[in-house]
């Protein structure tokens, strides 16, 4: 049986092909990004370059140039939310995730903006019907993750953008927990910025993520790129404005294999639905989840009326070697939205390589370990 269920943090296991290119190029390879011309530097760009075609291809964008790459989300979502240019509020969802509110709360205290929340529904999904409410300033932006990392609920994003665009706000997706899992239509729902990570959905290696940026924004860091090289300030022509250093070629080398190299889900939607029921029948157990099961991803938590995460996760593993992420998930604001603050929850998130078979062995495990 997988016993492995922390995907939401980061994905295991990974398609052979990724480590094999990664070896390749470690080995066979070895070249630069983009500074010469001989033939081991056009074969490394080549692959960095065919990487961001293909990202830009899974998020529906046609401008695979306004893609950097980043160490990961988080750098990504610092890069946005600090390069922006000045604006009046942040308003945010209630689930967000430390690698924005940490940053917007930086922002805030050195007086840059104010954050404000945005009206939701009690699993936090965004209510559209009461955005007419808000006393929104045209320098306003709207963050919000597309899929929570605590319960896994799908944002309404397509009705959301267009509202911003009806306002003429721009608006930032952090798709961490969605890209690879979720539809993302950057040009067709009129997306203006996302952050987002090789390693979780995209089934990559860690150290790899960027963001998309329809326009030009402050850069966060500076460096050499290998063009405009006689002058100091960054260049203006993208993707060389946000990526100064040698990025990681053999990470990117290995999401290009895994998005190259997908493989076959082995469980399906229903699948996961029919688990979650079957333990939201289970004594004690609330589950942390979308109202709507249309609107639920791969990914949920449940939580216990008297045992506390860390001892489910901890009997879990010792008695089925069941591997769980327990606590706030680095998303204390979902989790008082939520109302599992502070103690957390289990959060179960399954892989595409996840069968009915080893969803049933997961219901099992828990039983037990709550009944122990």
């Amino acid at each position: 049986m997988n016993g492995y269920f922390d995907n939401g943090s980061t994905s295991y296991p990974k398609p052979l092909t990724v480590s094999a290119a990664m070896s390749d190029y470690l080995t066979g390879c070895g070249g630069t990004y983009g500074r010469a011309a001989y033939g081991r530097v056009r074969q490394a760009t080549q692959n960095v370059e065919a990487c961001r075609d293909s990202v830009a291809s899974l998020m529906h964008c046609a401008q695979a140039e306004k893609i950097a790459f980043t160490l990961n989300a988080t750098a990504a979502i610092n890069t946005l939310l600090k390069g922006l240019k000045p604006y009046a509020t942040a308003w945010v969802s209630p689930l967000e995730h430390n690698a924005v509110m940490r940053p917007l709360h930086q922002l805030a205290k050195q007086r840059k903006t104010s954050i404000a929340h945005l009206p939701a529904l009690k699993d936090g999904t965004i209510d559209i019907d009461k955005l007419r409410l808000l006393p929104i300033h045209p320098t306003d932006i709207v963050v919000v993750n597309q899929v929570s990392n605590v319960n896994g609920v799908i944002q309404p994003l397509e009705e959301l953008a267009k509202w911003t665009k009806q306002k003429g706000i721009r608006i930032v997706v952090d798709a961490s927990q969605s890209l690879g899992h979720t539809s993302l239509d950057v040009d067709g729902w009129g997306i203006d910025y996302v952050a987002f990570t090789g390693h979780k959905g995209l089934l990559g290696p860690t150290g790899t993520g960027g963001f998309y940026a329809s326009t030009l924004i402050d850069t966060l860091l500076e460096g050499g790129t290998g063009s405009n090289s006689a002058h100091y300030e960054m260049p203006s022509e993208l993707p060389d404005r946000y990526e100064p250093g040698t990025p990681n070629i053999v990470g990117i080398t290995g999401l290009l294999a895994a998005l190259n190299n997908r493989p076959t889900p082995q469980h399906t939607h229903s699948d996961l639905i029919d688990c979650m029921h079957e333990l939201s029948l289970m004594p004690g157990i609330r589950l942390l989840k979308a109202l709507d099961s249309g609107n639920q991803s791969e990914l949920f938590s449940f939580t216990h009326a008297k045992l506390s995460p860390s001892i489910i996760g901890n009997r879990l593993f010792e008695q089925a070697e069941i591997e769980v992420r327990t606590g706030l998930h680095c998303a204390p604001l979902a989790h008082q939205t939520l109302g599992s603050f502070p103690t957390g929850s289990v959060r179960i998130a399954p892989s595409i390589y996840h069968t009915a078979e080893d969803l049933a062995y997961l219901l099992k495990s828990i039983h037990h370990a709550i009944q122990s």
